[in-house]
C-alpha cells in the first residue's frame, strides 16, 4: 500500500445502521464519565499533529468538532472548538481556546464560513448522526475537511483484538463508518493516508497497545480508551487475566515478541483529507 491513496469513490451502501452508542453527536457524552483523566494519557502525538498541520495547508480559520482536550489543534490559526463534554472541555490547557458546548449536528456556523474543518478520532462516537455530521463538516468548510479515523478491518488484525478481544471488532464494525462510506459523504477529492502508530506515542489510544501488552493490565490506560468502556466488565476481566497470564508464562512473547523490535506499526489509523 502506498503512503497516500488518491481516491474518488462512492459510498459503501452496506445494509443496516450502526449500533446506537451512548456517545452521540447530540447525546450525553460517554467522556463525562471516562474522560476525567484523559489529558494524562491521551496527549498529542507530534507526528500525527505534524501531518494534520500539513493537511490544513494555509487555512487561517479552523473548526475542530469533538475537540476534547485540544490535542491536535493548530497553535497558529483561529480555532473554533466544539465539544459536548464538560469533563473533557475542562481539561483544555490555558493555551487553547475555550470549547463551545455543542455537537456535530447541526454545527452553529454558516455555509463555507471557515477555511477548514477537522474531526480527530471522534466520528465513531456520532451515532446514527455520523453521516449528517460529516456532511456538516463539508458544509461549513471552504477548503479541506480533515478526519482521523480507524480502518476497522486493519485494526482487527492487531494481536489484542485478534487473540483477546474479538468483541471490540464487532463493536467497531457497528460504530466506525467504513473509509469508503466516509469518502462518499465527503465528496470531492479525498486522500486517504495510512498513519503508522509509533511505539513511543504519547497518545495512548487503543492503537498504541500494539507495542505495550502490559498496558492492558493498567486500569488508567484502559480507562482512556472508549473501546474498553463499551465492554461488559466480565469481558474486560477475561482479557486482563488472559493477557497477564500470557505475559507471565511467555506465551505473548512467543507469539508477538517480534513487535517489540518495531518502532512503528500500521494498526489502521487513517488520515482523510477531503477537498471540494
Amino acid at each position: 500500500m502506498s503512503d497516500t491513496e488518491h481516491v474518488e469513490r462512492t459510498p459503501d451502501l452496506g445494509s443496516g445502521h450502526p449500533r446506537r452508542d451512548p456517545v452521540g453527536a447530540s447525546g450525553s457524552p460517554r467522556y463525562d464519565s471516562i474522560g476525567d483523566r484523559y489529558s494524562l494519557t491521551r496527549r498529542e502525538d507530534p507526528l500525527l499533529a505534524e501531518r494534520i498541520l500539513h493537511a490544513l495547508s494555509d487555512s487561517a480559520t479552523v473548526v475542530n468538532v469533538g475537540a476534547g482536550t485540544g490535542s491536535y489543534e493548530p497553535d497558529d490559526r483561529h480555532v473554533i472548538a466544539i465539544e459536548p463534554s464538560d469533563v473533557m472541555a475542562a481539561q483544555r490547557p490555558a493555551g487553547r481556546v475555550p470549547a463551545l458546548r455543542g455537537s456535530a449536528v447541526p454545527l452553529p456556523l454558516r455555509d463555507r464560513s471557515v477555511d477548514a474543518a477537522m474531526a480527530i478520532l471522534t466520528v465513531h462516537h456520532w451515532d446514527d448522526q455520523t453521516e449528517d455530521g460529516v456532511r456538516e463538516l463539508r458544509r461549513v468548510a471552504r477548503g479541506p475537511v480533515i478526519i482521523v479515523t480507524v480502518d476497522v478491518e486493519v485494526c482487527a488484525r492487531m494481536w489484542l483484538l485478534r487473540d483477546y478481544l474479538p468483541e471490540v471488532v464487532e463493536l467497531d464494525r457497528a460504530t466506525f463508518p467504513t473509509i469508503d462510506r466516509l469518502v462518499g459523504w465527503l465528496g470531492g477529492t479525498v486522500e486517504v493516508e495510512p498513519v503508522p502508530t509509533t511505539s513511543d506515542t504519547p497518545d495512548w489510544s487503543l492503537a498504541s497497545f500494539w507495542a505495550h501488552p502490559e498496558r492492558v493490565l493498567d486500569e488508567a490506560a484502559r480507562r482512556a480508551t472508549s473501546a474498553f468502556s463499551r465492554l461488559r466488565p466480565d469481558v474486560v476481566a477475561r482479557a486482563v487475566a488472559s493477557v497477564g497470564r500470557d505475559l507471565r508464562d511467555g506465551t505473548w512473547d512467543a507469539r508477538n515478541g517480534h513487535l517489540r523490535a518495531l518502532q512503528e506499526h500500521d494498526v489502521g489509523v487513517r488520515l482523510l483529507i477531503a477537498r471540494p
